[in-house]
């Protein structure tokens, strides 16, 4: 009897032990399948890292996770040992800007207004797990400088737009590649000449644009293969170049396989994605956008985005031509302006350049209930993601309407001079400062772990994830790159300084995928990125994933996160096929260490032309 009770005895204690494991292995489940499965996520109503945070990082050390306990016990999930690469006919997806996936989910896009061009994200169920392959025949890009000039053809072969724009010296098929000679809709004779052009009519000094420094970030919207941006890049201008994936979809991918800066991205319904106040010069030429549509929103926008005094320069023939239509056009269009106190510069040949008003002064004194209105004082200017526009005219702050002018000082002492807007993210001179000297060094200090297989002009665009105060961009200011600052949503309010400080970028969220070609970023630097979307529940592998769409064959991607992060992210390593090269250290610790940091540096591997597979 004693040996039985033992044995029930026995059976009881196993099946405890067995469902207490079975419990314990299904919290685990749980917690990996809501913080890194792809297609999954938790809800965003988690805890903000911002609170209580230091206001130069925005973050705080959390707590030891899940993730670390399993490291220090040896206990893992099942790691992909590969990751599949999708069919050939995805070489160039770009999952929110997919118009198969408005047909498939049977969206009702107002196509007047341009909703079909804004983003558009697949659900989690609809994702695509899977590697893009390059198009059949890809090459490494040609190096900059020369890749301005011209590109392998196959890595995008489309030449549509070199038979459609022959007469207007867009781009020419020459063999295996394509040769750009910088020639525009309106400036056949070459963007140089015309940027030199629109220099006389603003009888700047030298007929140099850049006026001495004080003009140094433009907007170029509907711009083709970006031919005006890249002529502006010898003058210290640097152009968000933009147009929407359009009946011309891959003049942005020939733009970014040129080097030039440029982005996807269109003037519809929404704020594009850039703070108030950023760019001294707005630019259309012959970009065939409707700008006297829903009483001018679009006008409007373009007024949000130009500093005090900021100039639009719009070629297009109803600047010039006489007939009743064109004519019709232009004193519409000259009435919505002056009634938003924009004056006429110049008008010479084929081009109009505008300027907004310096302060409030000219709002103040329109007669009541002249439209467009003010917008009211609860409006945020620099909200901008997955934000409406107004049709109403942003006016200026107090400070800035006293003083007339943006208080930026010309390029490139703009760089790293700690800019007067800073305190509206509550971040002291000093703090931005030692931002500075901190990023100067970890950029060094990168170099040096690459220095071994990193190639002369092999970086040239460079995707900053978490941009921060412009630190990171603003230490590679001797390189010949360029940085696509892009600012989570949760500090979307610090991209306002990074454009104070002359560079450019974009508010994102990274749960979503970039608005980008594939293969257009020969450098990701992610500086707890993968912290950030783990706070929020988004997946790890999908952002894995979307960063390998990005990233160029042979580009290398700099990730630098707690651990835990570096651990995870160690284990898919191989499976996506950056292997290439690969470098993990302890980097020293600073003011804007969150914890114990790591930094993951890993080439994307590249073997006989075609991606290893």
């Amino acid at each position: 009897m004693k040996q039985k009770n033992e044995q029930i005895h026995t059976r009881k204690l196993l099946t405890c032990l067995l469902i207490g494991l079975i419990g314990v292995l299904g919290l685990v489940c749980l917690y990996y399948g809501s913080s890194f499965a792809p297609g999954s996520r938790r809800s965003d109503d988690t805890g903000s890292r911002l609170d209580g945070s230091d206001p130069v990082f925005g973050g705080s050390s959390r707590n030891r996770d899940l993730v670390e306990l399993l490291d220090e016990q040896g206990h893992y999930l099942e790691f992909p040992k590969s990751i599949p690469i999708c069919d050939i006919k995805y070489s160039e997806l770009i999952p929110c800007l997919d118009r198969n996936l408005i047909y498939q989910l049977k969206l009702k896009p107002n196509l007047e207004v341009m909703e079909h061009y804004e983003r558009h994200c697949p659900p989690p169920e609809r994702r695509y797990n899977c590697l893009i392959p390059p198009p059949k025949g890809y090459k490494i890009p040609i190096r900059w400088p020369a890749s301005r000039d011209e590109v392998w053809k196959a890595n995008i072969p489309h030449t549509h737009l070199a038979e459609e724009k022959s007469d207007q010296h867009w781009m020419v098929v020459d063999g295996e590649k394509i040769k750009f000679p910088g020639g525009g809709t309106h400036f056949h004779d070459g963007a140089d000449k015309y940027i030199v052009g629109l220099a006389q009519m603003l009888k700047f000094p030298g007929d140099k644009l850049h006026n001495g420094g004080s003009i140094r970030t433009v907007l170029d919207v509907g711009c083709g293969v970006a031919s005006f941006g890249a002529y502006l890049l010898p003058l210290d201008i640097i152009a968000m170049s933009l147009a929407p994936n359009d009946v011309h979809e891959n003049q942005i991918q020939f733009a970014l396989e040129r080097g030039i800066p440029s982005t996807l991205g269109v003037l519809g319904t929404k704020r594009l994605p850039y703070p108030s106040r950023s760019f001294e010069l707005a630019h259309c030429s012959r970009c065939r956008i409707d700008w006297l549509q829903r009483d001018g929103i679009l006008l409007l926008e373009l007024d949000r985005l130009l500093r005090p005094g900021g100039y639009f320069a719009y070629s297009s023939p109803e600047a010039y031509e006489q007939d009743p239509e064109n004519r019709k056009i232009w004193n519409a269009m000259y009435s919505l302006l002056k009634r938003m106190c924009w004056k006429v510069l110049v008008k010479r040949g084929q081009t109009v350049i505008w300027a907004k008003p310096l302060s409030n002064s000219c709002y103040l004194k329109r007669d009541p209930g002249t439209r467009p209105p003010l917008c009211s004082s609860g409006d945020d200017p620099d909200a901008s993601w997955n934000v409406s526009m107004k049709a109403c005219i942003t006016p200026y702050s107090a400070k800035m309407h006293k003083e007339k002018w943006s208080g930026l000082l010309p390029w490139p002492q703009r760089l790293t001079a700690a800019p007067p807007r800073l305190e509206e993210i509550g971040v002291s001179a000093e703090k931005f400062h030692e931002d500075t000297k901190i990023w100067h060094f970890r950029v060094i200090e990168y170099w040096k772990q690459m220095k071994s297989v990193i190639q002369k002009n092999s970086i040239r665009n460079v995707m900053d994830m978490n941009s921060n105060l412009g630190g990171f961009a603003a230490a590679l200011k001797d390189k010949d790159a360029w940085v696509m600052n892009v600012a989570p949503i949760k500090m979307s309010a610090r991209l306002k300084i990074v454009y104070d400080r002359g560079l450019i970028g974009s508010v994102h969220d990274w749960c979503e995928a970039f608005s980008t070609y594939p293969r257009t970023y020969d450098l990701l630097h992610a500086w707890a990125v993968f912290s950030e979307i783990e706070d929020r529940g988004c997946s790890a592998e999908d952002l894995l994933i979307e960063m390998d769409r990005i990233l160029r064959p042979d580009g290398f991607v700099i990730i630098r996160d707690k651990q835990s992060v570096i651990n995870y992210i160690q284990k898919f390593i191989t499976a996506l096929r950056w292997d290439g090269w690969l470098s993990e250290v302890e980097p020293r610790t600073d003011a804007l260490s969150a914890g114990e940091e790591r930094v993951l540096i890993a080439r994307k591997k590249w073997t006989d032309g075609f991606m290893t597979i």
